[in-house]
């Protein structure tokens, strides 16, 4: 059975704006976009730094620091310079509250 273990409030979100959360000493990127809320590992496979801080679009979220694009739904990269995939978490809503698990969805 997946633990989900509540993260935020659906109304703390902002549409297309990241919000960092840790979970269990893992740093995770919750991102309410296109109607739907995801939660992707918030460190970039390729340097290191904190997705969080980047800009999402058209269902992906861009590092700041080199341009490497994460597609929300799979965490694979979609652009250079990374070449790894991110972790992404499963997500429920009951009610207000965004529940994550740190299972990997596969």
């Amino acid at each position: 059975m997946t633990a989900y273990v509540r993260v935020c409030g659906l109304s703390e979100l902002e549409d297309d704006t990241p919000k960092r959360v840790e979970l269990d000493g893992t740093f995770v990127s919750v991102v309410q976009t296109e109607g739907e809320v995801f939660a992707i590992y918030d460190i970039c496979s390729h340097a290191n730094v904190s997705l969080s801080e980047g800009e999402v679009d058209d269902c992906h979220i861009e590092c700041w620091l080199h341009g490497s694009r994460f597609d929300l739904r799979s965490g694979k990269p979609d652009a250079l310079p990374a070449t790894r995939p991110v972790p992404v978490y499963p997500v429920k809503i009951e009610g207000d509250d965004v529940l994550v698990s740190l299972t990997q969805e596969s």
